[in-house]
């Protein structure tokens, strides 16, 4: 009975960690260029009374199967699923979307890399183009002052038309891809820092080397479906009611034993 009420209690506490993993998901579900959250689960150790294997009491056979008892479970990882998202059309010019593999590479306020799926860009008092919350990028991409427009090319490269009509390159967007980007360490504001899990980052050309291309005027959205993330709600909490239910039912059952008289 013991064993019934320790894997109930864990099968909650693990539901309640995929519950608040959803509630992010769907938090998150108008967050430019926000990937999807997925907890994934093992099982703990068995106890077992006869392991598999083992010969009989006559030595003429082996047991085919042994008699154990599970543990319940615990959560092993949560994986971000970088598929891409939608593209929504915004028409601003310094809205820039990653059409397939790629990180936008962008400096924190330390001068330290980092990375992000954003393409929601501004431009400072200096000119350079900057995230939402003023982080440059890595290119350092200045806008002039006589700039009248600005055109991003699939490609990443960087054409402004000046008051006098001449077209100036100013500068080139670069990617960078990683070979386990879950590896990667979220910090917030759609930004991604490297771990060593991730691997060494990868730079490239926008469209060039299985890198996405850019698509100028589009954001692209997040990747969270609401359906889903519902459906798994809804099984995440009769989960949880259900591990509860064992727990009461272990107790019932420990009261009755202890309720027996001689």
């Amino acid at each position: 009975m013991i064993t019934a009420l320790y894997s109930g209690s864990t099968g909650m506490v693990g539901q309640q960690f995929k519950l608040d993993t959803i509630t992010n998901n769907l938090a998150n579900v108008d967050t430019t260029g926000y990937k999807r959250q997925r907890a994934e689960f093992v099982d703990l150790y068995y106890q077992y009374a006869q392991n598999p294997g083992v010969p009989t009491a006559g030595q003429t056979s082996i047991l085919p199967t042994g008699i154990y008892t599970g543990l319940g479970s615990r959560v092993a990882a949560v994986n971000r699923i970088f598929t891409v998202g939608n593209l929504e059309e915004t028409g601003v010019p310094l809205d820039v979307a990653i059409t397939g593999d790629g990180f936008f590479q962008i400096l924190l306020q330390d001068g330290t890399p980092a990375y992000t799926r954003d393409g929601a860009f501004k431009v400072d008092q200096n000119g350079r183009i900057v995230t939402n919350i003023g982080m440059p990028l890595a290119q350092d991409i200045v806008i002039p002052l006589n700039a009248v427009s600005i055109n991003v090319t699939h490609d990443g490269l960087v054409v402004v038309q000046t008051m006098e009509g001449d077209l100036q390159e100013i500068g080139q967007f670069v990617l960078s891809r990683f070979i386990n980007p879950a590896g990667l360490e979220s910090i917030g504001d759609n930004i991604y820092i490297p771990k060593p899990g991730a691997g060494d980052p990868i730079d490239g050309i926008p469209g060039q080397d299985g890198f996405g291309g850019l698509k100028q005027h589009f954001l692209e959205k997040s990747n969270v479906n609401v359906v889903r993330e519902m459906v798994g709600m809804i099984t995440s909490q009769r989960a949880y009611e259900l591990n509860s239910r064992s727990i009461m039912t272990a107790d019932n059952l420990l009261q009755t034993v202890v309720g027996l008289k001689r």
